[in-house]
C-alpha cells in the first residue's frame, strides 16, 4: 500500500530526530540526554510517559477504544564505543562513541509511530512504546524486566524491529523460530609454575597449555554439537607474560559461543569445562572458568508463530509480498530483545538498510542508518498496531 500521507509528512521530522540522536550518541545505561529527548517528544504527542526503568529506559502508553488488549513495541537507544569515521554533518560529536548499529533510526521510527497513532487513533486497546537502554552487551532489556516492565505495562505481546544491511532497502525479513543466536562469554585462567625461559622443565608452562586448549576448544563444534545445528566458539583474547625470558605463571583466555538451541548452549558450556580441566591435568596446570563474568548471556531470539504471522501481515500490507523474505538465514549475532520474548510471545524482524557497501556492516565506523526507510518502519509499526488491535 502507499505510505499514508500523514506518515510521509513526518519524514522530515523523523530525519531531524534521527540525525540529532546520531550526533549525540550515549552508551549503555548513560542514555540520559537521549531519554530526555525521547520523553519530551512523547509528552508533546500527548502520551503518558514513564522514565527510569532499566535506569534510563522510557515507556509511554497510548489507549483508544474500550478493549483490554495491549501490545508493546520496542526500540533500543544506546550507542557503541566506536570512533566514527564518517564525515557528514550529523557525525558523532562524542569522542569514541557512535550509533553504528542504527538505534538512532529505531528510535526515530518508533517516535514517528507514536506521533501518528496519537493523532489517528484507529485502533482499539493500549500500545506501550518501549525505548530500551543498553542493548549492546549490557542486557538493558533484562534490567527493565527486573525493574517491573511487564508488571507496570502488562502487554499481551511484544514486537521488535532492527535495521539490517544486505537486506534490500525497505524490504522486510522475518520467520517463525530463531532469528538471532544466543550469546555467552567465557573466561579461562590457566595457572602454572613460572620459571626461566631457559629452564622450562622446572616449571609448568601455562602458555603451551593455552595453545593446545585453543585448538581443542574448536573441536566442540565439529565433534560434539549436532552437525545440523549452527554454532560457533571463538577465542577473542589472550593475555600472558610481561618479559622475554620468563614463562609466566598464568594465561587468561576469553571468548564467546553462540548457537540456536538451549540444548546446544548447555552442551557447549559443559564441554568447555570438561575439555579444559582434562587438558590441564596433562599439562600440570590448573584452570578457573567463569561464564558471563561481566554481563548476562543473551538467550536465543525466538519468534512465536502467531505473532510472526501478525508481523508478516503488517509488513506485507506496507511493502507487498515482493518486499518480504520469509526464510532469512538466522543471524549468529545476538539481541537482548530475546529477554522480552522469554516473558511474552512476540516477533522480531529486520528492515532492510540496503547493500553493505565496501563491507560496511553493523558495528562498522562508517555505518549509517538510511533515512529513506524511516517512513517504511513507521508505517509497519502503525499497521501492526491496527492489525493486532483492530477497531
Amino acid at each position: 500500500m502507499p505510505i499514508p500521507s500523514d506518515i510521509q509528512q513526518l519524514h522530515d521530522d523523523m530525519r531531524q530526530w534521527r540525525r540529532h540522536l546520531h550526533q549525540f550518541p550515549e552508551t549503555a545505561f548513560e542514555e540520559t540526554a537521549t531519554a530526555e529527548f525521547i520523553a519530551g517528544k512523547l509528552s508533546g504527542f500527548g502520551l503518558d510517559v514513564h522514565q527510569g526503568l532499566g535506569r534510563t529506559g522510557v515507556v509511554a502508553a497510548l489507549s483508544a477504544g474500550d478493549s483490554n488488549k495491549k501490545i508493546a513495541l520496542r526500540a533500543d537507544m544506546d550507542a557503541l564505543f566506536i570512533q566514527e569515521q564518517n564525515t557528514f554533518d550529523h557525525k558523532s560529536r562524542h569522542e569514541g562513541k557512535m550509533h553504528a548499529c542504527g538505534h538512532d533510526g529505531h528510535c526515530a521510527m518508533l517516535l514517528g509511530a507514536a506521533s501518528y497513532l496519537a493523532r489517528n487513533r484507529d485502533f482499539n486497546g493500549t500500545v506501550y512504546f518501549i525505548f530500551q537502554p543498553a542493548e549492546e552487551g549490557r542486557a538493558g532489556a533484562k534490567q527493565m524486566i527486573q525493574d517491573g516492565l511487564f508488571e507496570k505495562f502488562p502487554a499481551d505481546r511484544v514486537f521488535g524491529l532492527h535495521n539490517f544491511p544486505d537486506v534490500p532497502l525497505g524490504h522486510f525479513a522475518v520467520k517463525q523460530g530463531p532469528m538471532m543466536a544466543s550469546f555467552d562469554c567465557f573466561e579461562i585462567v590457566l595457572a602454572g609454575q613460572a620459571t626461566h625461559a631457559a629452564m622450562p622443565h622446572l616449571g609448568s608452562d601455562a602458555i603451551v597449555a593455552a595453545a593446545q586448549l585453543i585448538t581443542v576448544l574448536q573441536t566442540i563444534i565439529s565433534r560434539t554439537v549436532d552437525p545440523a545445528e549452527q554454532a560457533v566458539v571463538s577465542i577473542t583474547q589472550i593475555h600472558a607474560g610481561q618479559t622475554w625470558n620468563a614463562l609466566p605463571e598464568s594465561v587468561v583466555l576469553r571468548g564467546t559461543f553462540r548457537c540456536f538451541s538451549d540444548s546446544a548452549q548447555k552442551t557447549i558450556a559443559d564441554k568447555i569445562s570438561q575439555l579444559t580441566h582434562a587438558l590441564c591435568q596433562g599439562f600440570n596446570v590448573t584452570a578457573e572458568i567463569k561464564f558471563n563474568p561481566e554481563n548476562p548471556g543473551y538467550p536465543i531470539t525466538f519468534n512465536t508463530e502467531e505473532e510472526t504471522q501478525m508481523a508478516l501481515n503488517a509488513a506485507i500490507a506496507v511493502v507487498g509480498e515482493d518486499g518480504i523474505d520469509r526464510q532469512p538465514t538466522p543471524s549468529m549475532g545476538s539481541e537482548d530483545f530475546a529477554f522480552m520474548l522469554q516473558e511474552k510471545p512476540g516477533c522480531y524482524l529486520w528492515l532492510g538498510n540496503g547493500p553493505a557497501e565496501n563491507g560496511c556492516l553493523l558495528h562498522n565506523p562508517h555505518y549509517d542508518f538510511k533515512d529513506e526507510i524511516l517512513p517504511i518502519g513507521t508505517a509497519y509499526w502503525v499497521k501492526l498496531v491496527e492489525t493486532v488491535l483492530p477497531r
